[in-house]
Order: structure tokens, then C-alpha cells, then sequence
């Protein structure tokens, strides 16, 4: 019988985070670290706009790109938030998710053969859809050293004749690690210099805890040659609602729109009316999310310091990256044991790329209460494995 499968989507590996998630989903009092999704409901009176959505009977298809109200209050709140203007009727598109909008935006401007540069470690996502697009991935291993940022070196040694996009996934899944304006400036510069586009997937963009988020798009010169990838699964705890947008320039919207057009219609109405309140009088809800959050960091942090476990400190998302390259384990031997004889599931930094080896990604969107209990697992993991290494 012919082969019914395409070589390429065969050879594309499975989610990493998804292995240790289905093994902890069988496995009685398990505590799992592994996803990264908030422990908050959707706030009430955003649900209650998707409920009222439904009670009017507003369960019809939107517009392709989106309700005309929703594209209005994603323009505001970029205006607001990052002083660009985005016109609503032809730079806004309303998607399944931020996910689709990274999928179609490469589809809509790669052509076979050409070169799409992905820091990792990343979100897992980057990489197959830029091989589903025909693009060639180009890796650019970030280093702990310079706290998991992309340099403007490292951007330049990347770059070849063919190389048409970069994405720019900050703040970052899984390190945690954010830009700073000085570091997006050097990055711009030889952006513009060597005439590429920049994917920046900034669903992250209100968890950060040093200073406010900078984008790109402030950057001069940059708003035109990037495409912004945002969503309300993070900050408004809305991941099953499955929304998202892109925001780009009129020529790339319009060929994004079209694959939307034909593979998925348009994003769940119920959805897009809830997200208009999440724009419109969600600022408080996300702030209460954010030092609780944050709160979770610093326990985390100040707990590794006391167990003495290498980790950098992460400014944005909800994740940590601690170094355990002392146990002379993979990231992988060391998750699976940690899960097997403490029932604790992480995610093996490879998951998210070759360079991740030697860490490991732990979630803190998840209770105060479960933190501590896991993290109590964890040091009595760690000190069995300092005493097995003497012992040796």
C-alpha cells in the first residue's frame, strides 16, 4: 500500500511537555509543574460577557479578521500600552489562539528554502511550524551566561543571504527571561541593516516583574517590518477560550487572513465578545494575577538559593529554569526520576531545544500551597542525589 503520509509532519518529534503530563494525569497524588497555565478562573465578569454573548444569541460567524469591536480594543490597548497605532480594519486579525497566528504568519511569508531564525531554548511550537511553512529552522542557541537574552553578536553570526524572518519569543517559555530596550535597540539595528522581519510572539507581555514589557514595535523603524503575536490565555487566564491575534502591516495581514479565511473561518464568536471586556476592564484582574505570580518567583527563587540549585532569575512569564548539570543526569533521566520516586512532574529542558539540556522548565502558575509541597519533594530529591554522588 502507498505511503498515505507526508515525510515531513513524520518527522517532526511530539510535544515534550505533553509526555510527562499524560504520565502524571494516571498517577495518584502526583503534583504536576509541567504546564504552563494558570491555577486563576477566568475572571467573573469576563465569563459573564461570554454567557450574556450566548443568552442574546450571538452565535453566528464573525467577520474573518474578527469582530469590528474586538480589532478596536486591540488597537487601543497597543496604542496604550506601547505607543503604536494599528488600524483596526486591515492590521488587526483575530485568531484560534496565538498559536494559528504563528503558524499562518510564516505560511503567508515563507517561501521553500528560506531561513527563519528561532532562539531557543523557545516555545515548541516555533520550530515545526516554521518546517510545516517550508522554511529552513535556524537555531541560535541563548546562553545562560547572558541570562537567556538574544545578543545583537549572536543575531549577526545567524544571518545568511537567506534568512527572511526571526522570531523574537520574550518574554520567554520556558527560561523566563524578558528584553530589556537596550537589548531590543542592538538587536533592531542589525535587523534593519540586513532588511529582515521579526515574528515577536509576546503573549507573555504583562506577566513581567522587573519593569513594564518593552516591544519592538517601540523600536524605530521596527513597527513595519514585525509581526505582533499576542493572545489572552496568560494574563486574562483564558487558555481554553483559544484566542489570540496578529497585528502586522496591511500587505502581510491580508495574505495571513486569507489561510485563516480557508482553514478556520473565524475565532469562536463567544470568545471574541468575552475578550472585549478582558480589554476593556480587565487591567485589574491582570495586576492581582501578576503579584501573585510574582510572589510564587520569589519563594521559588529564595527556595533554590537555600537548597543551593543553580538558577537565574527569570523577570517574566511564570516559569524557572534551574541548572542541574551537577547530577550528571540528562534533563530527561533526572524529570523521569523526579516523577517516578516523587511524584513531581517537570519538563526536561530539551523539550524546548538541543541547548535546554542540563535544566529543566518548572511552572509556578500553579497554588502557593502546591508549590511548597512540590519544592519540599524536590530538595529531598536533590540532597538523595548529593549523598548517591559521594557515595560514589
Amino acid at each position: 500500500m502507498r505511503n498515505p503520509l507526508a515525510d515531513k509532519v513524520v518527522e517532526i518529534k511530539p510535544s515534550g511537555i505533553r509526555k510527562f503530563f499524560d504520565i502524571v494525569s494516571e498517577m495518584k497524588d502526583a503534583i504536576s509543574l509541567g504546564v504552563g497555565e494558570p491555577d486563576f478562573d477566568t475572571p467573573w465578569h469576563i465569563r459573564d460577557e461570554g454567557i450574556y454573548s450566548l443568552e442574546r444569541g450571538r452565535t453566528f460567524y464573525t467577520s474573518n479578521s474578527g469582530l469590528k469591536e474586538l480589532r478596536q480594543e486591540i488597537s487601543n490597548y497597543i496604542r496604550r500600552k506601547h505607543g503604536a497605532l494599528y488600524d483596526p480594519m486591515t492590521e488587526v486579525l483575530i485568531t484560534v489562539g496565538g498559536s494559528e497566528a504563528i503558524d499562518i504568519g510564516l505560511r503567508a511569508m515563507i517561501n521553500p528554502g528560506e531561513e527563519v531564525l528561532i532562539p531557543q531554548p523557545s516555545y515548541v511550537s516555533y520550530e515545526p511550524c516554521a518546517v510545516l511553512a517550508g522554511a529552513k529552522p535556524v537555531i541560535i542557541n541563548l546562553k545562560a551566561e547572558n541570562e537567556f537574552r538574544l545578543t545583537a553578536e549572536e543575531l549577526e553570526a545567524a544571518i545568511t543571504d537567506k534568512t527572511k524572518i526571526l522570531i523574537l519569543p520574550f518574554p520567554n517559555n520556558p527560561t523566563g527571561a524578558i528584553m530589556e530596550k537596550k537589548d531590543l535597540e542592538a538587536i533592531a539595528e542589525v535587523i534593519r541593516r540586513h532588511d529582515i522581519f521579526v515574528m515577536s510572539d509576546e503573549i507573555y507581555g504583562e506577566l513581567t516583574y522587573k519593569e513594564k514589557h518593552v516591544s519592538i514595535i517601540e523600536i524605530p523603524g521596527m513597527k513595519e517590518r514585525t509581526i505582533l503575536i499576542n493572545g489572552f490565555s496568560k494574563a486574562y487566564a483564558m487558555t481554553g477560550w483559544r484566542l489570540g491575534y496578529a497585528c502586522g502591516p496591511k500587505e502581510i495581514l491580508q495574505q495571513m487572513t486569507k489561510i485563516h479565511q480557508f482553514a478556520i473561518m473565524c475565532a469562536p464568536t463567544t470568545s471574541q465578545y468575552a475578550a472585549v471586556e478582558a480589554l476593556r476592564n480587565g487591567d485589574d484582574d491582570v495586576a492581582e494575577m501578576r503579584t501573585a505570580y510574582n510572589q510564587r518567583r520569589r519563594f521559588l527563587m529564595n527556595a533554590f538559593r537555600e537548597m543551593k540549585l543553580e538558577c537565574f532569575e527569570p523577570y517574566g512569564a511564570f516559569y524557572v529554569f534551574p541548572c542541574i548539570k551537577e547530577f550528571g543526569m540528562t534533563s530527561d533521566e533526572f524529570a523521569t526520576r523526579f516523577l517516578e520516586e516523587e511524584k513531581v512532574a517537570v519538563v526536561p529542558g530539551t523539550a524546548f531545544g538541543d541547548c535546554g539540556e542540563g535544566y529543566l522548565r518548572i511552572s509556578y502558575a500553579y497554588s502557593l500551597e502546591n508549590l511548597k509541597l512540590a519544592i519540599g519533594r524536590l530538595e529531598h530529591f536533590i540532597t538523595r542525589l548529593r549523598e548517591e554522588k559521594k557515595g560514589n
